[in-house]
């Protein structure tokens, strides 16, 4: 490469660095002030939004958190129901002895102190109806008595509890109705004639 040549070709690098340097010439002259307004503006708009996604977020945060320890503590108290049923079924034992007399004293302590517990935390045992209610009963057979009416609870086998306005434990009872109708014998016929196909 000449010198003649090798010259050129650094004075066009420098000449192309010198346009990546220079500051781009605005196309419309602003004018200070209106720029510092506009700047300002985008700025305050700026700031609006990021405090508005910033509360936002950390409402659904601790909405999260909320139900989450809600979930938790109704776990938590469902399973200390299965505690209070074994200390009802033991209260419901004969005593004849002194100690044993003795234990059901404290046995019956013991639950009391449990039912404080529950109470503290708005747990309340579900009144008893007469009549069946699916959003706080749950059925564990029907009964065929023709001298009650149907959905008349004959028993409570085991008591339902709310939390506040919430059910924590259905009661679980024995309530009159009608058995479910058996499934037809055409459709027996049907699911043997689909069985045969398959075979």
């Amino acid at each position: 490469m000449t010198p003649k040549k090798r010259k050129r070709d650094v004075e066009a690098a420098e000449a192309g660095l010198e346009e990546q340097d220079a500051p781009a010439v605005e196309e419309v002259d602003e004018d200070p002030l209106a720029r510092a307004e506009r700047e300002r503006d985008e700025a305050i708009a700026n700031w609006q939004r990021a405090r508005a996604d910033y509360k936002n977020l950390n409402r659904r945060s601790l909405e999260t958190i909320d139900a989450a320890v809600g979930r938790a503590r109704t776990e938590v108290l469902g399973e200390l129901l299965l505690v209070l049923d074994y200390l009802d079924m033991a209260l419901m034992a004969e005593c004849t002895g002194e100690e044993a007399k003795n234990l059901h004293y404290g046995v019956s302590l013991t639950r009391d102190q449990m039912l404080g517990v529950l109470e503290r935390f708005e747990v309340k045992p579900i009144e008893e109806l007469e009549t069946f209610d699916p959003a706080i009963h749950q059925a564990l057979s029907k009964v065929d008595d023709p001298e009650r009416a149907e959905g008349e609870i004959v028993e409570v086998v085991r008591k339902g509890y709310r939390i506040g306005e919430q059910v924590l434990r259905h009661a679980q009872v024995h309530v009159v109705g009608v058995e479910e109708p058996s499934p037809a014998p055409a459709d027996d016929e049907d699911t043997e004639e689909e069985s045969s196909e398959e075979a």
